[in-house]
């Protein structure tokens, strides 16, 4: 009786076991991965200025970008070395 007992008790930690790797550990990977990417993007938001030109021509640069306009998303914190580009106006 108490074998039998052993057995349903290894066969239930068994299922219990497969149940928990195969649902719960993906989905819990998958919040993480979710969670992280919003953390990403939110840090990479608050480290962006936004260059534009207003309908006078004059260069902007501000903290929220622009409704209705193209702007350019810049880095508050610059790169190392020297970046040399010949498309900014």
């Amino acid at each position: 009786m108490r074998q039998l007992g052993l057995l349903v008790l290894a066969t239930v930690l068994g299922v219990a076991a497969w149940w928990w790797f195969t649902r719960e550990m993906p989905r819990r990977e998958q919040e993480r991965a979710v969670a992280a990417e919003a953390a990403a993007r939110r840090a990479e938001q608050a480290n962006s200025l936004y260059r534009w030109r207003d309908a006078n021509g004059v260069l902007q640069v501000t903290e929220q970008p622009p409704e209705g306009r193209h702007y350019e998303r810049i880095s508050r914190t610059p790169g190392d070395g020297i970046e040399v580009r010949g498309d900014r106006d």
